[in-house]
């Protein structure tokens, strides 16, 4: 093979291998970090229960391959669609979790934390879940999870901008899962 196409296949090879993605490792074999859920699927409808014209709990959520350096974990909902997706004006938070330890893999649906797992507000200007709840059209709800190299000091609270803040320069790896909502009322 011409030394060209070894050092191409080398590069190609090394930008995959350092994609944030293949993060953790187990043993000799690389694991993404990913995100899912039972409740719905990967860009799939997020079910009414989790919504406002439900039960408005947490849907399950389950994560592998968590970088080994991981300190702590923090969970954000969002919705960039708001308020309508055909002119979205800002970014809807829906949750805020943070200081997840590392060796938890899963919420349970309807999750409340322990004194452990902190809680920022969302844009009810509460702590806890608030499900979809879209004035007009499909929204996308995206679920993320960060890990991060430190466990956060206690923010009393914070807003998303805030813990973004904490979060900076300390973000290893993310993982993201998509659900849509539409009403199917109007109140």
């Amino acid at each position: 093979m011409p030394i060209k196409t070894l050092i191409a296949l080398f590069i190609i090879t090394s930008s995959l291998l350092s994609h944030s993605t293949l993060s953790a490792t187990k043993g000799n074999a690389l694991m993404p970090f990913t995100l899912e859920s039972k409740s719905f699927t990967q860009g799939g409808d997020i079910p009414t229960r989790f919504t406002c014209e439900g039960d408005n709990i947490s849907p399950e959520l389950t994560w592998s391959g968590v970088p080994q350096n991981t300190k702590s974990l923090v969970l954000m909902v969002t919705d960039p669609d708001a308020p309508d997706p055909a002119a979205p004006k800002m970014t809807w938070i829906h949750w805020l979790l943070y200081n997840i330890p590392p060796s938890i893999t899963e919420l349970s649906e309807n999750f409340h934390p322990d004194k452990t797992i902190k809680e920022g507000k969302n844009d009810w200007h509460k702590t806890g879940y608030g499900g979809p709840c879209p004035p007009i059209g499909r929204h996308r709800y995206f679920f993320t999870l960060y890990a991060l190299d430190i466990v956060l000091p206690d923010l009393k609270q914070p807003n998303k901008s805030t813990l973004e803040k904490a979060m900076a320069e300390h973000i290893i790896d993310q993982a993201e899962l998509i659900g849509t909502y539409q009403k199917k009322s109007w109140f």
